[in-house]
């Protein structure tokens, strides 16, 4: 196993890809520590508010990401540019996704119960950018021959059905299992042919007449989430630190 993946991350090509995974990894660690530094009144870091502006790093993040996407389409797979400018590539995602949260709410919402899914995304992006280094292709591209290349039917099916195993669990709201099975077919499959989660559209279109599935859902979807809630939770509070707590709300 460890030869396999030290063979696949070491083909030509491949270290573009591992730069941006470290710099995507390192950047969002040190802006974790700092934010969390900053939080607790420690260290000589604070926010930047330039004329009472709050700056949020998700702006520096996103300049170098538009910096390093662009360069690296245009500086060729050849020579140190390619290297470099992916490094500016994932320290500019690591910004951008450390405050994905403030994006998708449009809210300042870092410290909140919302702001975890900054967390989530940034653990998913880098799952998923370690399975393309380690030899992933998606939708199964990976598992085809190359006689089956030569094939061009095997190979679009191939690709067809992947997708639709992607599809299936994306709308029975198994968002995490539809993306890392975008990557690796089995899991797709593990995701397509489980019960949808209740509220998804697979659910509310399908169970709205089947009563005794809507909830064998509820019930499993219960089950899931009280075993794997709190051991999540705990995982991202060490990564990201734990949100603010709510005040009591007074009767």
């Amino acid at each position: 196993m460890g030869h396999w993946f030290y063979r696949n991350i070491t083909e030509p090509g491949k270290l573009p890809m591992l730069l941006a995974l470290t710099a995507f990894v390192l950047t969002f660690v040190v802006t974790r520590s700092i934010t969390r530094l900053i939080r607790a009144g420690r260290g000589p870091f604070g926010n930047i508010k330039p004329g009472g502006l709050h700056i949020h790093h998700v702006v520096p993040g996103v300049i170098l990401t538009i910096v390093g996407g662009f360069g690296a389409v245009g500086s060729g797979r050849h020579g140190v540019a390619p290297a470099v400018f992916a490094v500016l590539f994932g320290m500019g995602a690591g910004l951008v996704l450390d405050e994905f949260a403030l994006i998708l709410h449009l809210d300042d919402v870092y410290w909140s119960e919302n702001g975890r899914k900054s967390v989530e995304i940034v653990v998913l992006a880098a799952a998923l950018m370690a399975l393309v280094l380690a030899g992933f292709s998606p939708l199964g591209v990976n598992d085809v021959s190359p006689g089956e290349r030569q094939d061009r039917s095997s190979f679009i099916t191939t690709i067809a059905v992947n997708f639709c195993f992607v599809v299936i669990a994306l709308f029975k709201g198994k968002v995490r299992l539809a993306m890392i099975g975008t990557f690796v077919p089995f899991v797709a499959l593990f995701g397509a042919i489980r019960l949808a989660r209740p509220g998804s559209p697979w659910a509310r279109r399908l169970y709205r007449r089947r009563p005794r599935a809507r909830a064998r859902a509820t019930l499993r979807a219960y089950h899931h989430d009280r075993r794997w809630s709190a051991p999540r939770r705990r995982f991202q509070d060490w990564i990201g630190g734990a949100p603010d707590k709510l005040p009591a709300r007074r009767s």
